[in-house]
């Protein structure tokens, strides 16, 4: 039950949306690798915390990674929360069953394109040194053809005339992609 419900997130949500082979294979690895421990824990009546305590470490390291997103750390978490409910599960299958269709479920409403698809986040280096917000807005929205929710100012290099902005931003419909 573990190994179906790990491929239906690695691979019928988060890598048909996301793309991301390295974090494919890390999310299967992990939850398989917590669904063994807790599942020799229990045999060996070994305390779960000590399970717990150990994962939690390693996963905390590991997070802390700046090339994963929020989105990304949710994943981690669910294929964390699988292994652990299927190894801890194992005596009560329709209970395991109900928790993993649940924790599926949730991820691919939650992560659903339909629901903010239209929402984007980039950060983009620009040629120019604004000391206008307004002037600021108005250029990454003729750059990015979209509505700027929210834009800060991340870095600012004179010598070089160069401004970093972190740009939130609501793309229209018609030019709407399936990337994120």
């Amino acid at each position: 039950m573990d190994l179906v419900a790990i491929v239906l997130l690695a691979y019928g949500l988060y890598y048909r949306r996301h793309h991301r082979r390295d974090l494919l294979f890390a999310y299967v690895a992990l939850n398989v690798g917590i669904f063994a421990v807790v599942s020799l824990l229990l045999v060996q009546r070994v305390d779960i915390a000590v399970g717990f305590g150990l994962f939690g470490v390693l996963s905390i390291i590991r997070l802390r990674s700046s090339e994963i997103t929020q989105q990304e750390i949710a994943y981690y978490f669910v294929a964390i929360a699988l292994g652990l409910v299927n190894g801890l599960a194992g005596a009560m299958p329709l209970t395991a069953f109900a928790l993993d269709a649940v924790l599926l479920l949730v991820m691919y409403i939650a992560d659903h394109s339909g629901l903010l698809g239209r929402t984007r986040h980039q950060v983009v280096t620009l040629d120019v040194v604004y000391a206008d917000q307004d002037l600021l807005r108005a250029d990454l929205e003729s750059r990015l053809r979209a509505r700027v929710l929210q834009c800060v100012v991340t870095q600012v290099d004179y010598v070089r005339d160069v401004t970093v902005v972190d740009v939130r931003y609501v793309v229209p419909n018609a030019a709407r992609t399936g990337v994120r």
